[in-house]
């Protein structure tokens, strides 16, 4: 598992600017070749899904906002009763939403997306 951790950290550093958009056809979301990457290599579709559904949500709230995804110790999902939470915010501190998620197969403890202008991205992409 830490190679697998390893080897998806060193893909997505590879990921600055993006000359290609793609999109969630239901959604309208697009999103980068770093967030394609990271479906695919994380296996991780779901997360895509989610996060573009809840920002698009948001997009009333803050033309940007910050996606953090954490992934909890085995004592704190024991006592908060859940294995990873979503932080939704406006990047300056003020939280919107927290979604929590029992169960996660993702395979990072931390990450950080951006949702700008309907278009989701890695840090590196902005």
């Amino acid at each position: 598992m830490e190679t697998v951790k390893e080897g998806l950290r060193e893909g997505l550093a590879q990921f600055s600017g993006s000359e290609m958009l793609y999109q969630i056809p239901l959604l309208k979301t697009k999103f980068t070749e770093g967030i394609k990457y990271l479906a695919k290599a994380g296996e991780c579709y779901w997360l895509v899904t989610d996060v573009s559904v809840i920002a698009n949500s948001l997009i009333n709230r803050s033309r940007f906002i910050t996606i953090d995804f954490r992934k909890y110790s085995g004592e704190e999902k024991e006592a908060l009763g859940y294995e990873a939470t979503i932080d939704y915010s406006d990047g300056n501190g003020i939280i919107f939403e927290t979604h929590g998620y029992h169960t996660t197969d993702f395979p990072l403890d931390r990450l950080r997306l951006f949702f700008v202008e309907n278009t989701l991205m890695l840090p590196g992409e902005y």
